[in-house]
């Protein structure tokens, strides 16, 4: 059964408006679905975005960071539950131990790091875990575009390339995700 969501996202808020807007639909998705959210514990950029307007909707969430970054204040303290870890590899064991799927949000490099690396701990049957993109604003398109530029040049094969769940819409990717993890 699915009961929590890890959701990788920029820890800064993005040039469009509709990343926030698209967050927060995120997080009234997760909260309709009685899905918690598991996230790398900021209060900065998208990822405070995303856990303010779940706790504000008195759902679940729980952050883990590492301590390098809660001692730089970046720490949200007003969540339901905060793991303090010692580096970002516990932090990204611990999210991925913590939860049934993985969605991820426009985000700058360490978004596109954790989203990958839990596409190839599936493609490597480390798990069998839903990964999605939600693809707000067609901010992924290009990414799309190369993976299946790599389909083509067979240095990833289609059925990794379809592992990856994609949808603009928070609502679609969630049942997606779901109907996946089933």
């Amino acid at each position: 059964m699915m009961r929590s969501i890890c959701v990788y996202c920029g820890s800064q808020v993005g040039a469009l408006p509709s990343y926030q807007e698209h967050a927060k639909l995120l997080a009234k998705t997760l909260v309709e679905n009685d899905l918690q959210l598991i996230y790398g514990g900021g209060n900065i950029g998208l990822m405070g975005v995303l856990a303010d307007e779940v706790m504000r909707l008195n759902g679940r969430v729980i952050g883990v960071i590492p301590i390098a970054l809660h001692e730089k204040e970046v720490a949200h303290l007003s969540i339901t539950e905060l793991h303090i870890v010692k580096d970002m590899h516990e932090r990204k064991a611990k999210m991925a131990a913590l939860a049934d799927g993985f969605i991820a949000l426009p985000g700058g490099l360490g978004t596109l790091e954790e989203l990958f690396e839990m596409l190839t701990w599936s493609q490597l049957e480390f798990h069998k875990k839903p990964v999605g993109l939600l693809n707000i604003d067609h901010y992924y398109d290009d990414l799309i575009r190369f993976l299946q530029h790599s389909v083509q040049q067979k240095f990833v094969h289609k059925h990794h390339f379809d592992i990856l769940l994609q949808d603009e819409s928070a609502i679609n990717l969630i049942q997606k995700i779901k109907l996946a993890g089933l």
